[in-house]
């Protein structure tokens, strides 16, 4: 049995967390709030581009979990060199990343634009025709942001790991008001519809990527691009941010690959269904927006602590960073179960559509207070920790077996609809929370690096 730690002299106090975190809670709850509008303002077009500018949504949230996946592996490297207070190889390796990012992400717009609409016949099936047009031009001109945004993602990740959240979030609100005001603009003045839409999207993540880029080339931080850009790829380096990355990354494509297939089961309940599922699947993200955020302290942390060869202080904030989260998650799902009536008065919904939404919406709340923490914020500290493979299968099983798995069984068997689809999506998280508590009880994961 692991004898209990006993916790000295704290890296991060109450006021560096505090300063870590609210920032994070800030970024997140704009990239939320915008995309929320985003989708009132789509929906002003119809409930056909409102489907098919989220199926869409969802092949590119795929794509980009990829690349967001390898900037974690990037952040980790950086942030164990961090701790070993060499800051010359955290630079080295976090430019290596920003390398292996532009390269892949360029590799996959020329992918995705080429072969969009045979991407969508596959995924998707026979939809309506309506959705099929609104869904190819979101994908081709969004298609275009996917190397600006994979490369903000990383930056984005390194400001973390220095425990810098302050930048990310202004340039954040700079790019959420960004897309805003063009959405407006094109949407309503221009009349472009979804193409207005995405744009928009498209404008301002690349004038993102490009400020947060130019910021890391100030030589005062302990990690910056000055002297140390590269067209070569480092073997050494890419191998340690990939050893983090490719497990990390092949678990976030195959757990948004699991979602897109749902899609396709959700669009066989027809138009209504898919409309309700945009709208809830947007809905509920205020509900995990305090996890979200403290999920990117937990990683950027723990990778410090880890990479100081503390495992005492990475228990200690993990139980901190974790409880903070469960208060956070139980106070806002609340105020869903309470008023998220009223928060889709935002949205042009059929009365069928609405309450669908409210179920749907209602009973992730709920199940937010009780699931959620122990599947998503516990393995950040095991992924901080090298302990990615562990962390990898239980996440492609868990999503094959019982969300997959179930939903087709309540929607065949109990034809449950939309609300089976969400259901089976709780299972899985409460299997794999349960696995990861065991794994990291185990202490098993302090010896992943070694």
């Amino acid at each position: 049995m692991r004898a209990k730690e006993k916790v000295q002299g704290t890296i991060y106090s109450n006021a560096d967390l505090k300063k870590l975190i609210l920032p994070l809670v800030m970024e997140q709850l704009l990239a939320i709030l915008v995309g929320m509008l985003d989708t009132v303002m789509i929906s002003g077009v119809g409930e056909a581009a409102v489907s098919g500018v989220s199926l869409v949504d969802n092949i590119n949230i795929l794509v980009i979990q990829v690349f967001a996946a390898l900037a974690t592996g990037g952040a980790v490297a950086a942030g164990h060199a961090l701790g070993r207070h060499n800051e010359e190889e955290a630079g080295r390796s976090a430019w290596q990343m920003v390398l292996f990012l532009l390269y892949a992400s360029a590799v996959t717009t020329v992918i995705l634009i080429g072969w969009h609409r045979a991407i969508l016949r596959v995924i998707f099936g026979q939809v309506e025709e309506g959705v099929m047009v609104s869904a190819s031009t979101y994908l081709v001109i969004t298609g275009l942001s996917i190397c600006p945004l994979a490369l903000y993602n990383g930056c984005a990740a390194l400001f973390r790991s220095m425990g810098d959240s302050k930048t990310t979030m202004y340039i954040s609100l700079l790019m959420n008001l960004l897309n805003l005001a063009g959405n407006a603009f094109l949407i309503f003045v221009c009349g472009l519809g979804v193409a207005g839409a995405a744009i928009s999207t498209t404008v301002s993540r690349t004038v993102a990527a490009a400020l947060i880029f130019y910021l890391l080339f100030k030589e005062g931080r302990s990690i910056h691009f000055r002297n140390r850009m590269t067209a070569r790829v480092n073997l050494d380096s890419i191998k340690k941010i990939l050893y983090i990355g490719v497990p990390n990354g092949l678990e976030n494509s195959l757990f948004q690959l699991g979602k897109i297939l749902l899609l396709s089961l959700v669009s066989t309940f027809g138009t209504s269904a898919i409309a309700a599922n945009a709208v809830c699947c947007t809905v509920a993200n205020f509900n995990i927006l305090p996890g979200m955020a403290i999920n990117m302290a937990i990683l950027s942390i723990a990778s410090y602590c880890v990479g100081a060869g503390d495992y005492g202080q990475t228990r200690y904030y993990t139980k901190k960073l974790m409880g903070l989260t469960n208060v956070c998650m139980i106070a806002v799902s609340v105020v869903m179960i309470l008023f998220c009536r009223k928060m889709l008065l935002l949205y042009h919904l059929t009365p069928e559509t609405e309450e669908l939404s409210v179920q749907v919406i209602r009973f992730h709340a709920w199940m937010c207070m009780f699931a959620w923490v122990p599947s998503f914020s516990l393995p950040n500290t095991l992924r901080a920790a090298g302990d990615v493979m562990w962390t990898m299968v239980i996440a492609i099983v868990s999503m094959w077996v019982f969300r997959i798995g179930t939903a087709y069984f309540f929607s065949n068997v109990f034809h449950l609809g939309l609300i089976g689809v969400w259901i089976a999506m709780t299972i899985d998280w409460m299997f794999r929370g349960i696995c990861y508590g065991f794994r990291y009880y185990s202490g098993k994961w302090e010896k992943a690096m070694h």
